[in-house]
């Protein structure tokens, strides 16, 4: 079976190469998922774009870390829950609220019906439950959110079957299993 290695900068192309350049003065490195990626210059620059694209959206970056993690954990992505549970606690998440969210809990009611909403996209591939779709509107949010929403979705998935497909190693604290 063809083993997916982790490219070093030598292997990928140029225009890989000045992302990498990019996200080593952004991160202080290249994680191992992004130099994966980077097999492709389309794909890399793509999600990179995309992910960006939600930055400036319908929601905070606490909201967004806290759909990453639900994703990640309906998806069973070691790596992105590794680098994700990182992310959130940086962002304030304390580590059980971390655990909470990997299984789609909130003690803050609008965060709540966001995590139970994705978390059906990804279970469901998208026919979610009408009541979890009509709560995520009396929760405030609009139609933006929502497609924004499933933008955040699908960006994690990508990451998440990348890793699932590669197996590369975790380059990020591994974190406990849920109970």
């Amino acid at each position: 079976m063809k083993t997916i290695d982790v490219p070093v900068r030598e292997q990928v192309s140029a225009q890989t190469q000045e992302i990498f350049d990019k996200l080593n003065k952004k991160m202080g490195r290249v994680p191992n998922l992004y130099a994966t990626i980077g097999y492709s210059d389309n794909a890399l620059k793509g999600i990179l774009d995309f992910e960006d694209a939600f930055s400036h959206g319908a929601f905070t970056p606490k909201e967004r870390e806290a759909v990453n993690l639900v994703v990640s954990q309906v998806n069973n992505c070691s790596y992105c829950l590794a680098a994700h549970s990182m992310l959130a606690g940086l962002k304030g998440f304390s580590s059980e609220e971390i655990m909470q969210i990997r299984k789609g809990l909130s003690v803050n009611t609008k965060l709540q019906v966001v995590l139970q909403l994705a978390k059906s996209i990804v279970e469901n591939k998208g026919a979610v439950e009408p009541v979890l779709k009509e709560a995520f509107f009396d929760a405030g949010y609009n139609e933006a959110a929502l497609i924004e929403l499933i933008g955040l979705v699908t960006v994690r998935t990508f990451t998440n079957y990348v890793y699932t497909l590669t197996d590369i190693p975790v380059d990020f604290p591994a974190v406990p299993t849920l109970q």
